[in-house]
């Protein structure tokens, strides 16, 4: 695993100890976690997108082939 240093505000980084304390784990795994789904939101995200687009402009891509 690759190591990463972030440097958050003071209210952040007591926010997120505080968060991850309440669930059971440790601030750096509750912040992994939230950024990977995060990260899936924006690939799913992008994929809609993406096709929305192709959809769109399905008539004029086979015109200009």
């Amino acid at each position: 695993m690759e190591q990463l240093t972030v440097n958050l505000p003071a209210d952040v980084a007591t926010q997120l100890k505080t968060v991850a304390k309440d669930h059971g784990v440790k601030p750096e795994d509750f912040l992994l976690v939230s950024l990977q789904e995060k990260l899936a939101k924006l690939d799913t995200e992008f994929i809609n997108a993406m096709q929305y687009v192709l959809k769109k402009n399905a008539e004029l891509y086979k015109r200009l082939a």
